[in-house]
């Protein structure tokens, strides 16, 4: 699989919804195809939480999933599950710092998207020298989503990577809202990867519509 270049990975940030059948009000496909319909530009498959699904139906979901994105022209991103990732051929894997190491990561998925979570600027430092492609940076805003979600760190480290000098492609996540995804984009991040703020959302399409509307100014 030919790595996505970095321009179009920039452009598939902006809107990034992650999400798994423990974030949903409804069926996840149902979710999916209005997040879409509202304008998401990257998807993370992440089953993870109280209730989440494992084994075969954990696969089957996520081959529902991404046979949907496919089929929308969507990145497809794997949380955390490098065998699921190269099982359903995935355009890519999220890690985490608690999960596999980075370089490891980097031998397995070969050029897929690799995407690694940053709370600190010597995070951010490692991973680009192991083979990250994109930082997904936070919590930015408090969150509850996550469980083990570490404490909010504002928008002061995307502002303080882009002064140092750092290109790579960024996206905010935790907490973020339509009130407060701009200033995530008026850091210095591409993007805003969000959960709740379409999943939980009354209206899927106009909770990812309006999300839009703050990133692509």
């Amino acid at each position: 699989m030919k790595r996505m270049n970095e321009k179009a990975l920039r452009e598939a940030l902006k809107l990034y919804f992650v999400m798994g059948s423990a974030n949903c009000r409804e069926e996840p496909a149902e979710v999916l195809k209005k997040a879409i319909a509202g304008g998401i530009t990257m998807f993370q498959f992440r089953e993870k939480g109280k209730g989440a699904l494992t084994g075969a139906e954990k696969f089957a979901l996520a081959e529902e999933l991404h046979y949907i994105c496919k089929k929308a022209g969507i990145p497809f991103i794997v949380d955390d599950d490098i065998p699921l990732a190269l099982a359903l051929n995935a355009d890519g894997v999220h890690i985490g710092q608690e999960d596999e190491p980075i370089e490891r990561a980097r031998e397995k998925i070969g050029d897929r998207i690799l995407g690694v979570s940053v709370h600190r600027a010597e995070e951010a430092k490692a991973a680009i020298e192991k083979g990250a492609d994109y930082f997904g940076v936070g919590p930015i805003f408090p969150t509850k989503t996550k469980e083990d979600a570490r404490s909010a760190v504002g928008t002061g480290l995307i502002r303080k990577l882009r002064s140092e000098g750092y290109t790579i492609p960024m996206v905010g996540i935790g907490g973020i809202q339509p009130e407060n995804a701009a200033s995530v984009m008026e850091a210095g991040a591409d993007g805003v990867a969000v959960i709740s703020a379409i999943s939980a959302a009354e209206n899927v399409v106009r909770a990812a519509k309006t999300l839009k509307e703050c990133v692509f100014y």
